[in-house]
């Protein structure tokens, strides 16, 4: 595998004003370089961005296509238009750059790919290997403990719920190891029979081993054989007229029935298996994916991926499945709702990162077809309930809009507050709210330099916010000099009142920034909820009702920012709780740092220290102490 880097063109002039024949001509220039073998380019902005990631079979035949303004879509033009080079990486096989491709866009998320987010790992069922009583618990992460991983589960919800069953059916210890070797009598789980005690001998090794090898079984998807089993014992022991055991084997197959009935449809003829469908509708797409393991269904979960409204669901679902096992352990089978392009390469990639045979199947009939046209029905409800969201959020924008008298519901708006205990620890906070709600990956912390050079005096608020809102257009300005609506706000609110609308509006005359709506919301009085005022450039302050929905939409957008400021603040108070006045010693590392207040017992100790005493300490050099010394008598 090789990385090129095609040589960019000539200085282009900024986004806003390069037109689209610049950017066919920078791709043009690049062709020249480019092999015509398997691989995947990036089209990369002036500032290194990548904004679109893809892969080829033939690298400048591929590329070569966007040179040419026809058969475009509007979204690929318009990154043609910001494209400033093309930088290439070269592979040995088609398969491997999908591969290759799929982690790139999960790594670079480029503007103008289909992008999975929410891309969280699964949780699974642990049974520990390394304890000579094993443990039945939940994990999630990387599977480096020693033992049997049963899964992914949908939610930790789903594993939670069927690890609490099992303990009913299989009581098997769910305690720490450390936990485990100090116990001296029965806990709770034991009172509650969720639990054999083997802490404290209360059951035989051989014993426990057989409750292990039907836990296995049965998340094995040997089910069956489990309770028939069970049944087996419970009719036995009734015979005897044991009807306490009896009673303890029925309640352990009522609990088995309990984690089958939890899961819904299960499929005999379907053992291990994701069923992937995409629905589209409104220009968004909703992807429901369900998992089965050992003959059980273990969940499902939707995915809405980001910038895939021309794109049809058979592209969608190729890019979002490359994605999604980036990080996950693909099954033997993969059931699709549409035809893919490329399906045989994707299985191909799917089986090379497996390190098995992986097929991708899109069933026509029979049990198969009926599972995925379930899955289709629950992505049809998740994306129902997700546009029913939109369109509330969509009424509150349009409200929002009327009340404040601007041209259009706002498209991206940026909430601010700062935080801070009489002017320490001083941050502030951005958080960004749209058409689809809190855009939480977009939210921004901004440390008070000021405060720290004494160009602010502690507790100034309005001196606070210029600092935050100046440091924040200033940099937005140089970044996306062109206004792209992803970036630019349509609507700023200020946590605050008229000082705080009137400092955020020097700042937008400093900076030569207009168009951008302001307000500033206020508490009323006694700080009673619901009787916020709202400031506004050139007009006099707003009351909304209290029962205004809109108003309740400002009053959560300022929540979020407070709530956000607020974790800002706890969590730079927390770091500078830990720190030491030596940290800032030159020459005085951890090691020294330890010797120091070993020999001395505290900072204040080492800062009364004399010369000699310093040089004392070991590893203390003569330099060192003088440095010492000098750093904590520099006024002396």
């Amino acid at each position: 595998m090789t990385e090129r880097h095609a040589p960019d063109a000539t200085p282009a002039p900024s986004a806003a004003d390069r037109p689209q024949a610049v950017g066919r001509a920078v791709i043009r220039a690049a062709l020249g370089s480019l092999p015509a073998s398997p691989g995947v380019y990036r089209m990369v902005t002036a500032k290194g961005e990548a904004l679109y990631v893809g892969k080829a079979r033939n690298l400048r035949k591929r590329v070569a296509a966007y040179a040419s303004a026809g058969k475009l879509s509007t979204r690929i033009l318009r990154m043609v238009a910001r494209t400033a080079s093309v930088e290439v990486v070269a592979t040995h096989t088609e398969a491997e750059a999908l591969l290759l491709e799929a982690n790139l866009i999960k790594r670079l998320k480029p503007r103008y790919n289909i992008l999975l987010r929410d891309d969280k790992s699964f949780p699974y069922i642990l049974i520990t290997g390394d304890h000579d009583w094993p443990r039945i618990t939940k994990h999630r992460g990387a599977r480096t403990r020693e033992g049997e991983y049963f899964g992914p589960f949908a939610s930790a919800g789903a594993v939670n719920q069927t690890v609490n069953a099992l303990g009913r059916a299989f009581p098997l210890r769910s305690c720490a190891d450390s936990v485990f070797a100090s116990r001296t009598r029965p806990c709770l789980q034991y009172q509650i029979k969720r639990c054999t005690a083997p802490c404290v001998g209360r059951i035989g090794a051989e014993d426990y081993d057989a409750l292990v090898g039907e836990a296995r079984a049965f998340l094995s998807g040997k089910s069956r054989q489990v309770q028939k089993r069970l049944l087996a014992r419970m009719q036995a022991a009734s015979d005897k007229l044991e009807f306490e055991t009896a009673a303890i084997f029925r309640d352990r197959i009522r609990a088995l029935a309990q984690i089958q009935a939890s899961q819904g449809i299960n499929v005999a003829a379907v053992a291990e298996a994701d069923v992937v469908a995409a629905h589209q509708q409104g220009g968004q797409t909703c992807i429901e994916v369900f998992f089965f393991r050992a003959g059980q269904n273990f969940g499902n979960r939707a995915y809405f991926p980001v910038q895939a409204g021309a794109a049809g669901p058979g592209e969608v679902l190729a890019a979002f499945l490359g994605q999604f096992y980036q990080n996950k352990q693909v099954p033997r089978l993969v059931l699709v709702s549409h035809a893919l392009p490329e399906q045989a390469l994707l299985e191909e990639a799917l089986s090379v990162h497996a390190g098995r045979r992986v097929r991708v199947v899109r069933p026509q009939r029979g049990e198969r077809r009926k599972l995925v046209e379930h899955a289709l029905s629950n992505a049809a409800l998740a994306l129902a309930r997700k546009l029913s969201e939109s369109a509330a959020q969509r009424r509150l924008l349009e409200g929002l809009a009327d009340r404040l008298g601007l041209e259009a519901p706002p498209r991206r708006i940026e909430v601010y507050d700062n935080s801070h205990i009489s002017g320490t620890g001083a941050v502030g906070s951005m958080i960004v709210a749209g058409a689809g709600g809190f855009v939480r990956n977009a939210y921004r912390k901004f440390t008070i330099k000021g405060v720290a050079t004494g160009d602010i005096t502690p507790g100034d608020d309005y001196a606070m916010m210029r600092e935050v809102l100046t440091r924040r257009f200033t940099r937005l300005m140089k970044e996306s000099p062109g206004r792209e609506p992803e970036t630019w706000p349509d609507l700023v609110v200020i946590d605050g009142g008229a000082g705080h609308l009137s400092a955020a509006e020097a700042v937008f005359a400093d900076l030569g920034v207009s168009d951008i709506a302001l307000v500033a919301i206020a508490k009323g009085p006694d700080r009673n909820a619901g009787r916020e005022r709202l400031h506004r450039p050139g007009a006099a302050p707003l009351n909304l009702d209290a029962r205004d929905p809109v108003l309740y939409f400002l009053q959560r957008m300022r929540d979020e920012a407070h709530r956000f400021a607020i974790g800002a603040h706890r969590a730079k108070r927390t770091r500078q709780a830990g720190r030491s006045a030596l940290d800032d010693v030159p020459g005085v590392g951890g090691k020294r740092k330890r010797a120091l207040l070993h020999h001395f017992g505290s900072a204040r100790g080492v800062a009364q220290a004399g010369l000699a005493d310093l040089r004392k300490v070991e590893g203390i050099s003569t330099a060192v102490a003088r440095s010492i010394y000098d750093y904590f008598h520099a006024d002396g």
